[in-house]
């Protein structure tokens, strides 16, 4: 179905090619799996079957790519869209009308699809993505995962032969997510769908994956195989493989169910043993408050009369389905939103009421699009800037950004960035400043397990110096790794808040995979079992 014959991409002014000489086979109905470090080319490898590049990005493009008999260099995306669907990392770049049932059915009428075939498909992917609810919505009032399913939706109603998805679950709820790949899955098995999906939560994905193909960039070779042969012989792994790897089972888990099989003697070995607990002081000093706080948009509750309080050295997790009010509650913090009810603080003040520099100097907040932080022309503009305003030497900022993300050119326009790029220089040009209070919205879209986790080693630093830290995400990994508290929303309200070990491993939808393997005791990462066996 997909053919890359010895295929090189280079980009304008680029020292060296992204991809060099791949050859790869996907045969169809297969779902592959493209992992990668962030930047590595996954993207651009993704933009090489419906034709995106070159006739869209520009660059070269040596080598043939090969599409149900079609040569993406003599066809342009257009004339591959009846064979190709592609969703990417940006859901709002694809959209084209305003509303979620518009959207589903606007790629069907390019293709003259008869009206009754498009009302069927419609009505089939709103129960198949779980948007009966938002069907008449405006898309810009949906939260990024409600986005993203619509995205995915709106290329599902084509029946494409292919589905390209870049990032398809990053803002998805751990449920939305499994209800999506589990969508996929039986449009693979039942009805022959060549998937192809780029992942860095490959704790979600790589259970259903055929096949694993690994770009490891900087035009080293591009490695296929079977998920087992390509994932132990790499350093990106999910937590359920590096447990495998880290006590020698064979074959090699990929599957929680699997690793339970394995684990027996491992859960025999723990038992009475105990992980160190993540906490934080519980008399610091309160440094952000809400109290019965109400928000709504257009008569639509978001937050309903909610209390949270954050305090120094703490580092918050903020949990809970896709439009459960976990960015409007970040929003507030940063000033960026007035309540409608109740009182919002931060060290004391209503952030809402503050001038633009009184804010920066008390919280910061890197949002689900990173770009809206970035206005300069090069990334080396942007980390100079940064240096500049929050008065730290010259090169700090950078220095930390090759940390988060390593090998980006001073040089690059931020627009020419990957997702995971853009936010990991977003990160950057905040962290350095070194706020009291730090909000993060979906910190870990588009970033690898390395950028993970010299992002959580920051965010302790912070709060060993005193800074809170408050992420909303669906990341459950990041939150085993770093977080000492956990709040769960639910339609607009509190329903859980505590002790990370507690709530996480008290739900089946948000514990990580090393507390389903290892239930009913108390671990949540790899770090802590080798750590305790260690000692």
């Amino acid at each position: 179905m997909i053919v890359f014959d010895r295929v090189t991409v280079t980009y304008p002014d680029a020292a060296a090619p992204v991809l060099a000489d791949v050859d790869l086979t996907i045969d169809a109905g297969e779902m592959c799996l493209v992992v990668g470090s962030t930047g590595s080319g996954k993207s651009t490898l993704l933009k090489c079957i419906n034709g995106l590049v070159p006739h869209f990005t520009g660059g070269r493009l040596a080598g043939r790519v090969v599409v149900d008999g079609r040569d993406t260099q003599h066809h342009r995306p257009r004339e591959l869209a009846d064979v190709v669907g592609y969703v990417g990392q940006d859901p709002l770049a694809g959209f084209v009308t305003d509303t979620v049932e518009d959207e589903l059915a606007y790629g069907m009428e390019s293709l003259g699809v008869d009206p009754a075939t498009m009302r069927r498909r419609v009505e089939e992917t709103l129960d198949l993505l779980g948007l009966v609810d938002v069907r008449n919505r405006p898309l810009l009032t949906l939260s990024g995962g409600q986005q993203q399913r619509v995205a995915i939706g709106a290329v599902l109603t084509m029946h494409p032969q292919v589905l390209v998805l870049d990032e398809p679950t990053s803002a998805l709820d751990p449920p939305a997510a499994e209800e999506v790949l589990a969508a996929l899955t039986r449009l693979v098995h039942d009805l022959g769908l060549t998937v192809v999906v780029a992942e860095h939560r490959l704790e979600r994905v790589v259970q259903y994956a055929d096949r694993v193909v690994h770009v490891p960039g900087h035009g080293a070779t591009v490695v296929s195989g079977t998920p087992r042969d390509v994932l132990s012989g790499t350093p990106i792994a999910p937590p359920v493989v590096r447990l495998g790897r880290s006590f020698g089972w064979s074959p090699l888990p990929l599957s929680v169910r699997d690793a339970r099989a394995a684990a027996t003697s491992l859960r025999t070995r723990l038992q009475g043993l105990k992980p160190a607990a993540v906490t934080a002081d519980s008399s610091a000093a309160t440094i952000g408050s809400l109290r019965n706080v109400v928000v709504d948009y257009d008569g639509v509750i978001a937050l309903a009369g909610i209390d949270f309080d954050v305090r120094r050295g703490e580092v918050v997790a903020v949990m809970g389905r896709n439009g459960a009010g976990k960015s409007t509650m970040l929003h507030l913090l940063a000033g960026l939103n007035a309540p409608r009810a109740g009182i919002v603080t931060v060290e004391g003040v209503a952030p809402a009421r503050l001038t633009a520099a009184d804010a920066v100097r008390r919280v910061a907040l890197v949002p689900q699009n990173p770009a809206d932080l970035l206005s300069a022309d090069t990334v080396a503009t942007e980390c100079r800037d940064a240096d500049n305003e929050a008065g730290v030497d010259r090169g700090t900022t950078a220095q930390m950004l090759e940390s988060l993300a390593p090998g980006i050119a001073p040089d690059t326009h931020p627009r020419d960035l990957s997702e995971g790029q853009r936010l990991a220089l977003a990160l950057a040009v905040l962290l350095v400043r070194k706020p009291p209070l730090l909000l993060l919205d979906e910190p870990t879209r588009g970033l690898d397990y390395t950028a993970k986790e010299r992002l959580s080693d920051i965010v302790r630093s912070l709060a060993a110096e005193g800074h809170a830290v408050v992420f909303a995400t669906h990341d459950v990994e990041l939150v085993a790794e770093v977080a000492t508290r956990v709040v769960v929303l639910a339609e607009g309200e509190v329903v859980s808040d505590g002790p990370t070990n507690d709530v996480v491993t008290a739900s089946p939808a948000f514990a990580p995979q090393v507390a389903k393997i290892l239930a009913p005791l108390p671990w949540l990462t790899v770090a802590q079992v080798e750590a305790a066996l260690a000692g």
